[in-house]
């Protein structure tokens, strides 16, 4: 995490922030600004933690991975929910696991986890910026590339209360899911991740997608700001057409989508 912003939470079982830790906070902290235009601030949790910023407002948490831990950079998404305590329970119950928390940061709390296929995602109780997934100058959607597509929507079902949650809507189609809030498409699941695969993006993973007003132009960004194209793949299926698949120069995963009007 790390904003310091507690305003209105999420709807329950809603996503409510993103994460990426990376080996060079510099290298970073350039890179994320030339692509997408992110200005940052220190946070108030650690000097090696930044909270990038899109007009002012807090849209992702940048930190310095320490000694020890993963390799590469990942993207990690955060969902709102109301039990820290009871969602990190049912995690365990269906399979997954807890790798961190829940515990007490900034007023609330939180853990992270991972699904039965090795999916890393965090939790919240209590403690999210001010924006809703989907609008405003945060990330535009979440998409789970999993092993098995309907096994996978129900553990995250269950696990974040989607049935009760009187405004998330889940819709099974024949070859993905998808979940909204309020009309808005929040997240999309599909099939196919092999968890033997050597290449990180065709393993089961979430992938975080950020909405530019020119996807080509923002890709030319990243190549010149020291990012790639992973292979043999790096065009999406998304819910309203395709995205762009890339790398920051840390490894880091992140799609870019088309910003809806």
């Amino acid at each position: 995490m790390g904003t310091s912003e507690r305003q209105v939470m999420p709807s329950q079982g809603a996503p409510c922030w993103v994460n990426l830790m990376v080996a060079d906070l510099n290298v970073a902290r350039a890179f994320y600004g030339e692509v997408l235009g992110w200005s940052f601030r220190c946070s108030s949790l650690d000097e090696q933690f930044l909270v990038a910023l899109a007009d002012g407002g807090p849209v992702a948490g940048i930190g310095a991975r320490g000694p020890g831990t993963a390799p590469t950079s990942v993207w990690t998404p955060y969902f709102a929910v109301e039990d820290a305590d009871g969602t990190a329970a049912g995690i365990r119950e269906r399979g997954g696991t807890v790798a961190v928390g829940p515990m007490a940061m900034g007023g609330g709390r939180v853990g992270l986890a991972a699904d039965k296929d090795g999916a890393v995602f965090g939790f919240c109780e209590d403690y999210a910026p001010a924006w809703p997934a989907g609008a405003g100058q945060g990330h535009a959607r979440l998409d789970l590339q999993t092993r098995d597509l309907f096994d996978a929507a129900v553990f995250y079902g269950e696990v974040l209360g989607w049935a009760a949650a009187k405004d998330i809507d889940v819709v099974y189609r024949d070859d993905h899911v998808l979940v909204q809030l309020e009309d808005r498409e929040i997240l999309s699941m599909r099939g196919g991740g092999s968890q033997t695969s050597p290449l990180a993006h065709l393993r089961p993973r979430w992938l975080v997608n950020f909405a530019v007003e020119d996807i080509e132009h923002a890709v030319t960004a990243t190549m010149r700001a020291g990012g790639s194209r992973p292979r043999p793949s790096s065009v999406n299926w998304t819910p309203k057409g395709f995205s762009r698949t890339l790398q920051d120069p840390d490894g880091g995963l992140f799609n870019l989508t088309r910003r809806e009007p």
